[in-house]
């Protein structure tokens, strides 16, 4: 990963709007007030221009951007899907940044995309369908159904809005359910998120 330039990390996901969701482009300068709200929760943005997942409700917090904090949350997956292949199981689709890493590595064969939200699924998938490889399916990571004998080298969950602690006991379910499944799996900002429940039990909304 550290060899990767950001830049192969940002995706190309048209604008769009579908339902409450939109995807939108938005540039990020150096003395922002965004930034600076971001780097008090130490999440600080690069200056750039990148592409986010905004839902209606939550002006200034995005569902899911490309930014680099972000693309550093998915170097646990990257490294594991870029050392393994084979077929992968993807939980939330968001902007399709790890899914677009997943299918730049020569070494996977099939990645399973699990997207509850169709609004989600109509702005992002069809800049990724095109792949043979790939396939969305319409449902709840925790209550989708798979056909007996369908195991995954690498799963990644990431279906929660925020980074809190309340997310932890919704990992474990997702890790119980696909624990005999996979080879390996992991879920967005877990590790974060145990340690600060160790510390005090805080969150970032």
């Amino acid at each position: 990963m550290g060899d990767t330039p950001y830049a192969d990390y940002l995706v190309d996901v048209p604008e769009g709007r579908s339902g409450p969701w939109r995807v939108e482009r938005f540039t990020v300068e150096k003395d922002d007030l965004g930034r600076i709200h971001y780097a008090l929760q130490g999440r600080d943005v690069t200056p750039g221009t990148y592409t986010r997942l905004m839902k209606d409700g939550r002006p200034h917090d995005p569902m899911m951007s490309d930014t680099p904090s972000e693309v550093r949350d998915l170097f646990p997956a990257v490294f594991e899907i870029r050392e393994r292949g084979g077929r992968v199981l993807l939980n939330g689709l968001g902007l399709g940044v790890i899914l677009k890493v997943a299918l730049a590595t020569p070494e996977v064969t099939h990645v399973d995309v699990v997207e509850v939200d169709p609004d989600i699924a109509s702005l992002v998938w069809p800049t990724y369908a095109g792949d043979p490889r790939a396939a969305l399916h319409l449902g709840d990571a925790y209550t989708i159904a798979w056909p007996r004998g369908v195991r995954w080298s690498v799963a990644w969950h990431d279906v929660w809005p925020t980074i809190c602690t309340d997310n932890l006991p919704e990992m474990a379910r997702l890790h119980r359910k696909y624990g005999r499944r996979v080879d390996w799996q992991g879920s967005w900002a877990k590790e974060w998120l145990m340690d600060m429940r160790r510390r005090d039990g805080g969150s970032i909304s």
